[in-house]
């Protein structure tokens, strides 16, 4: 990894960092680029080296610039190639040394879950970035995992099974895209599964939550977080 560290003061620090932002609002970018100059201690050099607005371009750029760390969004409907679970798994697959520390404000047990199980290095509720983004860069930059205090117990097993109704990871990931606007076609291109597993998924799903439309799949999505 191409990070240095200063063994002085109170630990380890990630010196000099290139980074990529990706989040599909500009907005979003522009505070966490903020944030960062501000976490960054003395003699550490954080630097934004690219932004994304979206899966596809953050891949694009990934083929092309020299990184040290991605900060990305987990929900960024409209790309070519998928968000969520899709993105994470190629990255992972094309630069499968590159930390990855994604920030979300998805709140729904099962997916938070799915996301750690991509091998993430990082996982925070956007709402504490402020708070925790600088730690959590210094810990991931360590080799070490980092997720953030408002998320952890939703990590844990069984945590959210009564609200979400048993679902999978699969399940509602396969709910999350659907409510996001995606067919089944689209949602199996995405995933890499078959158009009879994703109808099967979103049926199993619907049943376990007593979901009879659509339209409640999407009120469900809005109102337990698996949207962001």
């Amino acid at each position: 990894m191409n990070s240095v560290f200063d063994q002085e003061g109170s630990g380890p620090r990630a010196a000099s960092l290139r980074i990529a932002l990706s989040d599909d609002h500009p907005v979003v970018r522009a505070g966490v680029r903020a944030l960062l100059e501000s976490a960054a201690a003395p003699g550490e050099t954080w630097t934004v080296a690219a932004e994304a607005g979206g899966a596809d371009e953050l891949l694009e750029l990934l083929a092309a610039t020299p990184l040290d760390l991605v900060i990305t969004d987990f929900s960024m409907p409209g790309s070519r190639v998928g968000d969520g679970l899709s993105l994470l798994g190629q990255i992972r697959r094309r630069r499968p040394q590159l930390p990855v520390i994604v920030l979300t404000m998805i709140g729904n047990a099962p997916v938070l879950r799915s996301i750690a199980d991509a091998g993430v290095a990082g996982l925070l509720d956007k709402a504490a970035a402020a708070a925790e983004l600088g730690e959590a860069v210094r810990t991931v930059m360590q080799g070490d995992r980092y997720f953030g205090l408002a998320l952890r117990g939703l990590l844990q097993p069984g945590a959210g099974a009564a609200r979400g109704g048993g679902l999978s990871p699969r399940e509602a990931e396969v709910l999350r895209l659907f409510a996001a606007g995606l067919g089944v076609s689209q949602i199996a291109a995405h995933l890499h599964r078959s158009k009879q597993t994703i109808s099967r998924q979103k049926t199993d799903a619907m049943g376990k939550l007593g979901l009879k439309s659509d339209r409640e799949i999407y009120d469900y999505a809005r109102n337990e977080g698996l949207l962001s």
